[in-house]
Order: C-alpha cells, then structure tokens, then sequence
C-alpha cells in the first residue's frame, strides 16, 4: 500500500510541476496583455506591475494531476467533496484575482467550501487529544471547530502571501510534512498532498525575489484549504499521539502566529481584523534592514526549528510542550518587534 502511494505521489508531483512551470509563462503573457497586474501601493512590497494569476498554473497542475493519479481507496466520496470546496475556492480567488471581491462575499465562499467537506464529506475534527483537557468531542462541537479550523488555516495562508516567494514556501513545508506522514501511514491523502506540492514548486521557479508572478488568491486560497483538510485528517489519524496538536502548531506557526499577531493588534487599535496593513512580521523584518530572500529564508528556517522542536520534544505532556513552543515563539516576536515598538515611542517623545 505505501509503495503504491509512493509511486502515484513521485507521478503526481511530477505531473503537476510540469504543467504549472510551463502554463506560468503563458499566464504572465495574458496578464500584460490583458492587464490583469498587481499595482504597487502604500502596503506592498514590489515596486513594479506583476501579475497575480499564477494560482491558476498551482490549480491546473494540482487538479489534473491528482484526478489522473490518485487512488481514492474506498474514499471517493470524501475527495470528491475536497475537490468540490477547491472549485468553490478557485472561482473565488480568481474573481478577487481579476476584480476585487468584498470581504463578506470571500467569507462567505470560505464557509461554503467548508461547509461542503465538514456537513457533506463529514471531514471534521473529532478528538482533540487532550488539549485544554478536552478529548472527544461532540457533534455540534465538532462541526464548529472544524468549520472554525478550515476557514482560519485558509485564511492564515491567504495573508501571509505577502513577500516574494514566502506563502509558497510556507505551504510547501507543510505539504511536505503532511504529505510524508500520509504515505507511512498507507493514507491516499498523501497523494493529495504531493499534487498540491508540485504545482507550489513549479510557481516558485517564477515566484521567488524577484517575483515575475503572485499566486494571488487563487493559489493562496486553494493551498490554504487543502493544508487545513490535512491537519484535520493529521488528527484523526494520530488517535494515540497526545502532541499532535502541538506537532500541527509547529508546522504552521508562521502563518497562524502571523495572523493572530496582526488580528489582535488591529482589534486593539480600533480597526477591522481584516483591514490592511504593514505590521505583518515580514514587514517587521524588512524594516530591520534585510532582503526578501533573507526573510524568506529565515522564516523557513525557523519553521523547520519548530518543527524540530517538536518532535525532539514528544516525549513530553501535551500543554508543556505548547507552553515551549508559544515562549520560543514570544521571545522571537519579541526580538523582532522591539526596534519597531521603540522607533514608535522615539516618535511619539519627538512630537
């Protein structure tokens, strides 16, 4: 069973990397021509008009591969509902790609597509594991956190595309992870995942500073939701390890951490959680003098550390090993947001 998922996966992942590196360069040509481009404005970081449809190559290669090599294994009737909330998705990020969509009517998508997979695939979040002391849930709890879980992953991905090359990356360590934990464990979602990762390489070859393509929502949305089945399938699929939830946490922590960073400090600050703005942490680290590739870089590296961080620490109880994770992450935010915290009180004593 591995062995044959091992195969569809390498096939896959190949597949869907030669059709995404090879449709970019034709997108990027339609885009100029048609003048779909992203302008420059006061919260990004290029400086030039750039094409944001590069989620339509990450798409095309994700879905032709995974309906041509995938092997549902007696689950046909959950991926059929996963690739449904994709199409929802699709249609929404490249909507928003071509002509901006409102806040609500983007939610409202979200909650449609996982609606689809947690009502109709009944795809949801059963057992937390222990976590706040809390392990089987019930069905009224179990449909609101999971509808709760896969429109935050979404979301957390969709602003956290903001830097050449970073929400690419991002996802692809995720993939990864999912997708190898899958194989071993004989689970065809790790074909779902390998798809989805090829396509991410073949963008990156085009996204990476300096970006001649953004994945724009179409990808951001599309590669949010699929991490976001994986962690719940990770769930369910480790009944006996108690840190699971810490080892999900490790694997998104940039994303998730970077989103509720900024929410709260929007909801502070009077404003809209989703109003935008430049206090996302790869803002924070550009200001302290570094260059895209350097702050992917890092973010990467310190994705992989948490990750690392994790397992070496599995051993211990579940809310420990969170209670390391979150101080790792509140000393290293802390470093980060001091310059910027003290240039502020700096302006304020000038005035």
């Amino acid at each position: 069973m591995q062995e044959s998922l091992l195969q569809q996966s390498l096939v896959g992942v190949v597949w869907s990397f030669m059709v995404s590196i090879f449709a970019i360069p034709s997108i990027i040509r339609l885009a100029y021509d048609k003048r779909l481009l992203d302008a420059p404005n006061g919260r990004t970081v290029h400086t030039s008009l750039t094409p944001r449809l590069g989620g339509l190559a990450i798409f095309a290669g994700f879905m032709s591969s995974i309906t041509i090599f995938g092997s549902f294994s007696g689950q046909s009737a959950e991926f059929q509902k996963v690739l449904a909330g994709c199409v929802i998705l699709f249609f929404i990020g490249l909507k928003d790609d071509i002509v901006p969509v409102s806040v609500a009517k983007k939610f409202f998508g979200q909650v449609l597509a996982a609606g689809v997979v947690v009502f109709a695939g009944d795809i949801r979040v059963t057992d937390l594991h222990g976590f706040l002391g809390v392990h089987t849930l019930d069905i009224g709890t179990s449909y609101c956190l999971s509808l709760l879980l896969i429109i935050g992953v979404t979301n957390s991905i969709n602003l956290i595309d903001g830097l050449d090359g970073l929400a690419g990356v991002l996802l692809l360590v995720a993939l990864l992870f999912f997708g190898g934990y899958f194989i071993w464990k004989g689970s065809p979602y790790g074909v779902l995942a390998f798809c989805l990762a090829g396509g991410i390489i073949g963008f990156l070859r085009y996204n990476l500073h300096r970006a001649r393509i953004f994945m724009g929502d179409t990808g951001s949305l599309l590669g949010g939701f699929i991490v976001s089945i994986l962690v719940i399938k990770f769930l369910e699929l480790t009944p006996g390890v108690n840190n699971s939830p810490a080892i999900v946490f490790s694997v998104l922590v940039v994303p998730v951490v970077d989103t509720l960073k900024v929410f709260l400090l929007r909801i502070i600050s009077g404003r809209s959680p989703f109003s935008p703005d430049k206090w996302h942490i790869h803002h924070r680290l550009l200001d302290l003098g570094l260059s895209q590739l350097v702050v992917v870089g890092l973010l990467f590296v310190f994705n992989l550390l948490m990750i690392g961080v994790a397992f070496l620490l599995s051993f211990m109880e579940l809310h420990v090993l969170l209670g390391i994770e979150i101080s790792i992450v509140l000393l290293v935010l802390g470093l980060v947001e001091f310059p910027s915290v003290r240039n502020e009180f700096l302006k304020v004593g000038k005035v």
